[in-house]
């Protein structure tokens, strides 16, 4: 009897979770088909905001932007995070090893307001000029300890003599990385790139911080126009959550591969 009640209680907290969690957002995907300004009242289907989203021109830079810094971003970080894996994992001492990765867990841990102030006092002490290169910096060193985190697991599953074998048989060492490593750590690269796209795009603390001269990107876009009544971003948030939703569900997806083919292997 305390066993069933204890499981209706752990289904009654999961649904109520849920609801918090998606029932808002629910009600913003159905209002931005909402014909009627007021989000009180629904005055039929219609794509209107859609459209005017479109033929918003602040809101089309500011959406260049994101995808600008986010793919920029996500590229760059994903060379240096995995360069930067490769590295630590090559420390034989394991205590260094475990100092290190510490250290680079640093950032994910850290508050993003911490970060954001962080990053904007180093380029005003600098005199770098805030804009679209500050905000792409920024975005690189939040984003390279997720693609280290992404792409360690990989190299630890790695056998260290496939790599030392291919260049005992007179690989170059560039060729043999190319060849013989890089294929095997392939789904943690990936995944480090599309973990480090999705915070990009939808990162609005440490942007907010980091840019300047006009430049905006589209979380900084919705926090500036959420006050007034405007119902295009309802639309502009239904799809972001849409895009941001189906990376994750690929992110999840190819996790869930690695760990079935890792115990297939085991």
């Amino acid at each position: 009897m305390k066993t069933k009640l204890k499981k209706a209680l752990e289904s009654v907290y999961l649904y109520l979770m849920f609801m918090f969690l998606y029932v808002p957002i629910a009600v913003l995907m159905v209002f931005s088909f909402n014909k009627a300004k007021s989000r009180g009242v629904w005055g039929g289907f219609s794509l209107k905001w859609y459209a005017e989203m479109l033929a918003d021109s602040t809101l089309m830079s500011a959406l260049r932007t994101t995808l600008i810094v986010g793919v920029l971003s996500a590229v760059i970080s994903c060379i240096i995070g995995t360069a930067a894996a490769i590295g630590i994992q090559g420390f034989r001492k394991k205590k260094l090893r475990n100092l290190i990765n510490e250290v680079t867990n640093i950032p994910m841990v850290s508050s993003e307001l911490v970060i954001g102030v962080s990053l904007m006092l180093l380029f005003i002490a600098l005199k770098i000029p805030r804009g679209m290169l500050t905000m792409l910096l920024a975005h690189i060193t939040f984003n390279i300890p997720y693609v280290i985190l992404s792409v360690t697991p990989k190299l630890m599953q790695l056998d260290n003599n496939l790599y030392e074998a291919a260049v005992d048989l007179g690989a170059k060492p560039w060729y043999a990385f190319k060849n013989v490593v890089l294929p095997e750590i392939m789904p943690g690269v990936i995944n480090g790139l599309l973990m480090a796209f999705t915070l990009s795009i939808d990162d609005f603390v440490i942007s907010f911080f980091t840019t300047g001269n006009g430049i905006t990107n589209l979380s900084i876009y919705v926090y500036s126009t959420a006050k007034r009544l405007n119902p295009k971003i309802n639309a502009l948030s239904t799809l972001m959550f849409i895009v941001i939703m189906l990376l994750l569900i690929i992110i999840n997806k190819r996790t869930s591969k690695d760990k079935d083919s890792n115990v297939l292997i085991s």
